[in-house]
This record gives C-alpha cells, structure tokens and sequence, in this order.
C-alpha cells in the first residue's frame, strides 16, 4: 500500500536542529526520525513512499539520493569513474519525492499528492511522530467499517513524571508515563481517495476543515493505540526518543523485534 509522509514543516521548536534541515531529517540514533518512520512501514510491507517536501526539501532529497551509497560497501574505480555498492542491506523501497510548496499547509500538501494516490486506499502519517502501531491491525479496522478516514487515537504521553504515594512513600515511580485518560489525534491514517474532495487548496489546514467535515458527515473512524506513541516537536522530546534508542529498547523499533 503507498504511504504519504508529509515532511514539508519548518519546526520552529527544533530551531537549534533545523535551522540547516528539514524537522523529518532530525537524527535518532545517528538516522533521520523519517527513516525510522519509513522502517516501521516497511516492516508490514508498506514500502512505496510519497513524501511531500517543502521546506528544506533538497536535504531530504539528497539524503535519498546518497542512501545507497552511504549504506553500503562501496569499490570506486578511479580510472572507469564508476562507483559498485556491495550487497549490504539495502531496503528495496520505492521513495517519490514530491514538492508540495515552501508555505503550504497540510491539507494542501495531501491534496498536491493527489495525482500520485487517488487509485486506492492510502497511509498518511507527519513526518515527525514513531510510535509500536500495529498497522496490520489498523488497516483491518479501517477495512472493516467502510468509512473514508481512519485515525490513530493516542494517549500522549506525560509531560512530568508520574508520582503513586501509600501516605508519604513513593509506592510508584514512572519518568514518562502514558496518561491515563484522553484521546488525541496521532496521525497514523488510514485513507481513502475521496478524501481529496475534503481539501479545498494550499491554505487548508488538514486538522481543521477536512477532518471536522469528515466528522460531521461520519466519515472519521478512530483506531485507538493505548502503547507507546511519542512526537518529536521539541528538543525535549528529540531527547527522549534518543534516550529510548540508546537504551536498546525503543519500543517503536518493531523491526529489531521481528
């Protein structure tokens, strides 16, 4: 199944980080959180990507163009002018990389893949968020109710740590727990074309509009995650997801478990 990722943010939080790159190209573990995003992907057998860029996009592309060759053995023969990659692990994915404006919004992004996903059902996710989805289980869901939009339905995760008390004593203890109630959007869509007819041009904000019409027509399903789930919008969080990585227990790296 093709999958969108929108990577086309400026990031302002990150500003540090991506004053020289796209927020999607902001390393985890020595990778751009866009790749571990596409692995998990991958992983179900999702590996036809359309990646709508705007600002910084020729980072992403490059970063795409030199993939192959920064991954692999290489033999370089000076005299030919030719450069040979050996047989290391390659990922066999389709990339497009797509130019959706430097000051698009997100709904005009999705609409300006359009041409590129209007045959079929398609995956939507930011370019900036990982979670444990098991998306087997969410493509079944939205197969099963027949509307036009499926999201993922997450429980963000605190910004404090948790505190359980027996009178004075800390009986419980838990750095970034997972709060116990409410929903919000984490992205991770589900989507039929028809969509597109939701989506009014550049300006259209895909959070507003769209998805509040949708709604109203009954067109919006959620799937609801109550695992791991975590986007990286600060500095704070990049290091949280880094400090997961380090730890060799990330838990949306569902392909080391595999």
């Amino acid at each position: 199944m093709k999958v969108a990722i929108l990577a086309g943010g400026k990031g302002s939080r990150l500003a540090e980080e991506t004053v020289i790159k796209p927020k999607p190209m902001v390393e985890i573990g020595g990778r751009p959180i866009i790749w571990h995003i596409m692995r998990h992907y991958a992983h179900y057998g999702h590996k036809e990507f359309y990646i709508a860029l705007g600002y910084k996009g020729e980072v992403l592309k490059k970063y795409m163009v030199d993939y192959a060759a920064l991954s692999s053995d290489l033999t370089v023969d000076m005299r030919a002018g030719t450069v040979k990659p050996h047989a290391n692990f390659l990922p066999d994915w389709v990339v497009n990389l797509v130019d959706t404006g430097q000051e698009t919004m997100t709904g005009g992004r999705i609409k300006r893949l359009a041409p590129y996903l209007k045959d079929g059902t398609f995956m939507l996710t930011w370019g900036d968020g990982v979670a444990d989805i098991d998306l087997d289980d969410l493509l079944a869901f939205h197969r099963s109710h027949g509307k036009l939009a499926t999201l993922t339905a997450v429980r963000p995760p605190a910004r404090y740590g948790h505190l359980v008390f027996e009178g004075d004593r800390v009986a419980e203890f838990n750095e970034k727990p997972q709060i116990g109630e409410g929903w919000i959007n984490g992205a991770f869509f589900v989507l039929e074309p028809e969509i597109f007819d939701f989506i009014d041009g550049d300006d259209t904000q895909w959070e507003r509009e769209p998805m509040e019409r949708l709604a109203a027509s009954g067109q919006l399903m959620a799937y609801r995650h109550g695992s791991f789930w975590q986007c990286m919008d600060t500095l704070r969080e990049r290091h949280i997801l880094e400090s997961l990585w380090q730890s060799g227990n990330a838990p949306w790296a569902v392909w080391e478990k595999s």
